[in-house]
């Protein structure tokens, strides 16, 4: 069984600094991050999403955590097909009369730069891609990922999709077999069932190297209101439990299954993450085999 790394999607959310879960004197970023790393062995990036990161940034990251540490980076909005505010492109990317062709290969070219560090280190776990909604199964959203595979080859890279037809019954075989065939890893998701946007909750596997679930929250305001609304929920340990075997079932089959609370409103997120670890613990001592990783420390079984 490959190892199953716990952490969040995020180790820099205001609400969470303001929540108290860092202790004093370890509060500055390089602090934090430290003490993060800690505890858990695997983070999201999600400002890379809203703007380039920079290679500065990468090479710190790499810098403040242990060997082991994942850091799951989230692709540049714009290399996703969101829309992108100019203010979020580097000045001098930012003349709208250039060719947008022409702009997108420069933007690629700046977000591999930034982020190789992490790769160089041995702490890049996945670029995440997560397209839109209305990106849906068909011709043209084959060709989108297949340029992305092509942008990145050589790169670990997860795809989230928020179309929920992608993992419809009927849709759900082809859609890993696309996945597979690129060398794109599927990101399942946890969220609120019932609405017209809801993706079923699973824990589909497309490469042997990797698996990613990223827990959402269960807000009926999913796709509505402020981040906020969106991303409020303190999962219990029933709604955790749940999920146990579909997370072992995936682990046997890769080498490494990430498992990310984005539930990012106060310490939600980090709590959640620490009942699915503890529960993961407790389940390898029963059933016995499996690895499972805490903070930076060696996977345990």
């Amino acid at each position: 069984m490959g190892e199953l790394l716990v952490g969040t999607c995020s180790w820099t959310d205001r609400a969470l600094l303001a929540g108290g879960w860092y202790p004093r004197g370890r509060r500055d970023a390089e602090s934090r991050l430290r003490y993060y790393a800690e505890q858990f062995p695997v983070v999201e990036v999600d400002s890379s999403y809203y703007a380039l990161p920079s290679r500065r940034n990468a090479v710190l990251w790499a810098e403040r955590t242990p060997p082991g540490f994942r850091v799951d980076v989230k692709a540049f909005s714009l290399l996703t097909g969101h829309p992108t505010r100019p203010t979020a492109l580097p000045e001098d990317l930012r003349d709208r009369t250039s060719p947008l062709p022409g702009l997108l290969d420069r933007i690629w070219e700046r977000f591999a730069h930034a982020v190789e560090p992490l790769r160089i280190a041995d702490r890049l776990g996945a670029v995440l891609f997560q397209f839109p909604p209305w990106l849906a199964p068909g011709p043209r959203a084959e060709k989108t990922l297949t340029e992305c595979a092509e942008r990145t080859a050589g790169w670990p890279v997860s795809v989230e999709f928020r179309h929920p037809a992608w993992w419809r019954p009927g849709q759900a075989d082809e859609t890993t077999a696309l996945l597979s065939r690129l060398g794109l890893v599927a990101v399942g998701v946890d969220m609120a069932q019932g609405l017209g946007t809801s993706l079923p909750p699973l824990a589909p596997v497309t490469t042997p190297e990797l698996a990613v679930v990223r827990f959402h929250g269960r807000s009926p305001a999913w796709g509505t209101g402020s981040k906020e609304d969106r991303f409020r929920h303190d999962y219990t340990e029933a709604e955790l439990t749940a999920w146990l075997p579909r997370l072992r079932a995936a682990a046997e089959q890769v080498d490494e299954l990430h498992v990310l609370f984005n539930n990012c409103c106060a310490d939600a997120a980090v709590r959640a993450a620490e009942t699915m670890r503890r529960l993961l613990a407790g389940e390898g001592e029963a059933g016995g085999g499996g690895g499972w990783r805490g903070g930076g420390g060696a996977a345990r079984s």
